[in-house]
């Protein structure tokens, strides 16, 4: 058998050669070239065709819940299905279990990532594997827990891991930084010349997917559900309700129809032709995904697996042998998605492979002498932000999607089938689930096909990239621009992306930083990019420490607290809630009480039915107009305007249509992001650049904090409002798009004199937790409730009117808080971003959200929630007795406790007063 030294060899000597399709069904059995490493697979050795066959066992007329695909997300999805107590539960699999993708993973499972959630999904999964279906069933499922070990061939790749490290303590996740000589003495056959050091993870293991699958349908079966293999579905039969909603009704095969309200979509690269089926978008693409095994490796017994992240490449043990395998940049798209690739495997491109062959002859140098036993290549999905697809899908009602999950199905298939099931069994998920919500997406987005493509490259060629705080996407940019893009590009815009939208980060004294058309790093014949301006500024963004810009960012900020800022957030949602049931709408969605006059905004939150905060954002009651327009729309009942976060707009609009149609109320949620702009001028010296520009009279007795009015600002009609996100004097101007460029211009002419700036979101993160305001999906995410992020004053618990979540509240607030979100500053001058571990009197108690730099008091300021490690309240005595402070890359440094922020705590800015 060749050598990796000789296969390197050759394909850098040979001509690239044509992929072919090699299926390894029942029809043709598997060579010894192309096997995957597992004493066993359920694929049937020989036989005619299992499909020909017929179902496993008989279709049931009616089910519960119907899961389709039997891989490792379909298998947990049922199980803690069956665990929830759904009775009746059906799983069908067009094959046998596991046949897609999952019969061939190398299922690896790493306990740490720069995730919080991700962490406590990977403790799931690893509990189920590891115990809960061996105590359940007898069965053994596979685990190995043989360690993990992360390499750090350079200082940020050792930043991040100890960044891991700290966030691992929070968690109870054993981890070692270690030497070069101590990863020497663990591993030694490994070539440690090169590193800085690396991260040890005794506790991390290995799964067998057939076994583990096993396992998970045996278990599931004990409790009533039904595995039905050998059954394809054939389509979705889809209902419209009195109101106009899209429902699932059935599913059909070839074998019978089976009758049911909610189907749960587990088909992994096939999941977009079941969606098809449905009307349902579902953004993913098949790619090729391969590793190789060796022969036997004299001393490699009992090794840990091994992740090179700088080399791309991961090493897991095979017994005593190795699998070799990784993310490279040029992927093999699968064009053609075939629906009868069963226990299939394609021929391995030894050309692409190549890198990863160079990596793992440089890490473990023996293997250059080592043969190679078989190949394994085989299709995978990705998706465009490298996260899986979960949730119940926007277009239909009963149709839940959990799929897409980047070659990581094994690992994250216990937390997230348990999470995916609770979604489907009680509404939401326990754990925060957006960055996997189908409803992240914006459907111009799940409808591009060239944005998904490009994202899915990326995110898999960067798979194993350092992951930096303010790293921004180079693929799929400029989608969605507002109208004052090209006016901010020439003024130095150096711009982020958020959910398609080009948003200003922070404006660079440099000249103009376009992004340029994605080039695929070269891949693909695609010529790469050579030095250009927005690649440089990014690549500046690639550390740990404070950015080369920090001063820049310093200097918008404290303009903005000594002067003024102009912040462009055109990007922002703005939907409108009119009809006759308006108010009862309103009553219900928001926790705050918006029913108040005409010319009111209230901050206010939106919660789901466990109390976890779904929202934050403003609502604006509006009075009937005698001319509807972009700004006043025409209404019967009442109307209000809502201004939501960009980046999650698609989630509140989703979040609001759900209840709505839950709860069958008379209105309507019309979305006219597009049709407005919005420019905030914040600052001391606001009121009197805009005294300038508007016909009004900004006097904070004519116009009082939170409210809002329709002006005239240079000539155009805009609603302005009186609010801040960062704790300054100031007002929104909510602009129709044809006029958003005359009044920035006009605001810019008439703030020249008061040392008025432009601003992006980098000053606007530091100023408003300078201030202390909540960014939602970080320090408050639907895990947290309101009265834990210190916002009990957005929740109307005085009045008697019933909201979504109230009932959780009042049990949250009776039994007393089991977390509570604290503002921490850090005297020495050291950068944070989130993840750090929170310790107090000696004791991990939590971990930070969220951080950043204050210019204004010259520290760091982080946000955490802490809980009380004898499992108690929270109270304030006890926040008060702690000395704290912050682990930041394994190193603690001593940190302040604060209830509310240091920065004006009595409010006097926002009023006007300085």
């Amino acid at each position: 058998m060749a050598s990796l030294s000789r296969a390197l060899r050759v394909a850098a000597t040979c001509p690239r050669r044509d992929l072919g399709l090699r299926e390894l069904t029942s029809r043709a059995g598997p060579t010894t070239e192309k096997s995957v490493p597992y004493q066993r697979t359920l694929k049937e050795a020989q036989g005619p065709s299992a499909v020909a066959q017929g179902p496993s066992r008989p279709l049931p007329s009616t089910a519960n819940v119907v899961v389709i695909g039997g891989g490792s997300l379909g298998c947990q999805t049922l199980y803690h299905l069956a665990k929830l107590g759904v009775s009746g539960a059906v799983l069908l699999e067009r094959e046998r279990l596991t046949s897609g993708t999952t019969w061939h993973t190398a299922g690896l499972l790493w306990q740490l990532r720069p995730s919080d959630v991700e962490v406590e999904l990977l403790a799931h999964t690893r509990r189920v594997v590891s115990r809960d279906l061996e105590e359940e069933t007898g069965l053994h499922t596979g685990w190995i827990q043989n360690g993990g070990l992360f390499i750090a061939s350079n200082r940020q790749r050792l930043d991040e891991y100890k960044r891991l490290m700290s966030l691992g303590k929070a968690y109870g996740v054993e981890s070692h930084v270690l030497s070069p000589a101590e990863t020497k003495a663990l591993y030694p056959l490994m070539n440690v010349d090169d590193l800085y050091g690396t991260l040890y993870v005794p506790q991390d293991g290995t799964m067998d997917p057939a076994g583990t699958c096993t396992a998970l349908s045996r278990a599931a079966a004990a409790r009533g559900a039904q595995v039905i293999e050998n059954c394809p579905v054939s389509g979705i039969r889809v209902r419209t309700d009195d109101f106009g909603v899209r429902r699932v009704a059935a599913v059909e095969t070839e074998h019978g129809t089976i009758q049911t309200p909610c189907v749960v979509n587990c088909a992994g690269v096939w999941a977009g032709a079941v969606g098809r089926m449905a009307g349902v978008k579902v953004p993913l693409v098949a790619m090729h995904h391969a590793y190789v095994v060796t022969e036997r490796i004299e001393g490699i017994q009992n090794m840990p697996n091994v992740r090179d992240h700088d080399a791309s490449v991961y090493l897991r043990l095979q017994g005593d042998a190795l699998s070799v395998g990784g993310y490279e940049t040029n992927p093999i798209f699968w064009e053609e998605v075939s629906d009868k690739f069963a226990f299939g495997l394609f021929d391995l491109d030894w050309d692409v492979f190549s890198p990863h062959i160079e990596g793992a002859i440089n890490r473990v140098p023996v293997l250059e002498k080592t043969g190679v036993k078989s190949t394994v290549c085989g299709p995978e999905s990705f998706t465009p932000d490298h996260k899986p697809l979960m949730g119940e899908a926007p277009e239909l009602r009963g149709f839940y999607l959990g799929c897409g999950f980047n070659s990581a199905g094994m690992m994250l298939g216990g937390g997230c089938g348990q999470e995916l099931a609770r979604w489907i069994v009680q509404g939401r998920p326990e754990k925060d689930m957006y960055s996997y919500d189908i409803r992240r997406f914006h459907p111009l987005l799940t409808d591009h096909r060239h944005w998904i493509r490009e994202r899915s490259h990326e995110s898999y060629a960067k798979n194993y990239s350092v992951v930096f705080p303010h790293d921004e996407p180079l693929a799929g940019r400029n989608m969605r621009t507002d109208p004052l893009h090209e006016e901010l590009l020439a003024q130095g815009c150096v711009f982020q992306e958020r959910q398609g939208w080009e948003r200003p980060g922070w404006f660079t004294p440099q000249g103009t930083a376009p992004v340029l058309q994605y080039d695929y790093y070269g891949a693909y014949g695609n010529q790469a990019h050579g030095d250009h301006a927005y690649g440089r500024l990014l690549g500046d963004e690639y550390t740990f420490d404070f950015p080369p810009h920090h001063d820049v960012i310093k200097k918008e900020c404290l303009a903005c607290r000594g002067a003024a800022a102009v912040f462009n957030m055109s990007y922002f949602g703005k939907f409108y809630l009119v009809g006759l049931d308006a108010r009862k709408a309103a009553d219900w969605l928001f926790s705050a009480d918006v029913s108040r006059p005409p010319g009111s905004t209230v901050y206010t939150c939106m919660l789901n039915h466990r109390g976890g905060t779904e929202s934050d954002l403003t609502v604006s009651r509006l009075a009937p107009s005698p001319q509807a327009s972009a700004l006043a729309p025409a209404f019967e009942g009442e109307a209000y305007y809502l201004a939501v976060g960009g980046a999650v707009a698609q989630h509140n609009w989703a979040h609001i249509s759900t209840v709505l149609q839950d709860q069958k109320f008379r209105c309507q949620l019309i979305d006219s992001s597009e049709d407005l702009g919005m420019i905030s001028i914040q600052g001391p010296a606001s009121r009197a650049i805009l005294q300038e520009v508007l016909d009004a009279d900004l006097s904070n007795e004519a116009f009082p904090f939170s409210t809002h009015k329709l002006v005239r600002a240079a000539g155009h009609l805009v609603r302005a409002m009186r609010l801040s996100f960062v704790g300054e004097l100031g007002w929104e101007l909510h602009v129709p798009r044809p006029a958003c460029v005359p009044v920035y211009q006009a605001v810019m002419t008439a703030g020249a004199k008061h040392g008025l700036v432009n601003a992006g979101y980098r000053a606007i993160d530091s100023l408003s937790i300078e201030k202390g305001y909540r960014h939602w999906h970080a320090d408050l995410r639907p895990d947290d409730s309101p009265l834990e992020a210190g916002l009990a004053f957005t929740c109307k618990l005085k009045s008697a009117i019933p909201f979504l979540g109230r009932e959780a509240l009042e049990k949250q607030r009776a039994e007393g808080l089991r977390r509570r979100l604290l503002c921490f500053t850090v005297d020495e001058k050291v950068p944070m971003f989130g993840l750090e571990a929170i310790w107090r009197n000696g004791q991990v108690v939590g971990h930070i959200r969220r951080a950043d730099f204050g210019f204004a008091i010259d520290k760091t300021l982080a946000y955490g929630y802490i809980r009380d490690p004898s499992g108690g309240p929270v109270s304030l005595d006890f926040v008060k007795s702690g000395d704290y402070a912050l682990e930041r890359m394994g190193v603690t440094y001593p940190a302040r406790a604060h209830l509310k922020s240091p920065f004006d705590p009595d409010n006097k800015r926002v009023k006007g007063f300085y």
